[in-house]
């Protein structure tokens, strides 16, 4: 596994070593010795998310606060999207700044968001299948938002606006220096 820092620290894209053969392929999708030394840091995922969508579904920009932060380490098992860290910690060199990635089954790419970051994706493919674990369990109470077109983080979707489906919560999001505080 090759792990590649972003320009947002603790965020890490992780390739795996795919074997090929003229059966398919094998790969291990997850270590949690090798992750943790990786990232460098030890991180316990607890809980394991999946969703199903269609080309221009957009879900995000979403975190949870305080002691039910979420760190997660996202994939995609069937299709395309683009995923979307931003950095939401207030005293972070890299505050309000995002990080993104084409995620797809065919590359195999992971993204770990640590706590202290929004997270999104949209999906670029007829459909994907998008897979996460958590290092916490969900807490409807603590949940936060930023909206995903927010002016002042800029985040180039690659997709027109007009076409993307997107929830009427995620619409209602507020702008970053209006969302509930991480911390």
């Amino acid at each position: 596994m090759k792990f590649i820092p972003t320009k947002l620290e603790g965020c890490f894209i992780l390739e795996p070593t795919v074997i090929l053969d003229e059966r398919g392929y094998f790969m291990e999708s997850f270590n949690e010795q090798t992750f943790q030394k990786g990232i460098g840091q030890s991180v316990h995922f607890v809980q394991d998310n999946q969703s199903y969508s269609s080309k221009g579904v957009l879900r995000g920009l979403h975190y949870q606060c305080g002691e039910h932060a979420q760190a997660k380490l996202v994939r995609v098992l069937q299709g395309e999207v683009l995923d979307v860290a931003v950095d939401i910690r207030p005293d972070s060199p890299t505050y309000g700044q995002y990080e993104s990635v084409v995620l797809s089954g065919e590359n195999q790419r992971q993204f770990f968001v640590p706590r202290g970051f929004a997270h999104g994706f949209l999906v670029l493919s007829n459909t994907a299948t998008f897979f996460y674990k958590c290092d916490n369990f969900y807490h409807k109470e603590s949940e936060g938002g930023v909206l995903f077109s927010d002016p002042n983080i800029g985040i180039d979707w690659g997709f027109p606006l007009r076409e993307m489906i997107v929830s009427e919560k995620d619409k209602l999001q507020p702008l970053l220096e209006n969302a509930i505080k991480v911390w």
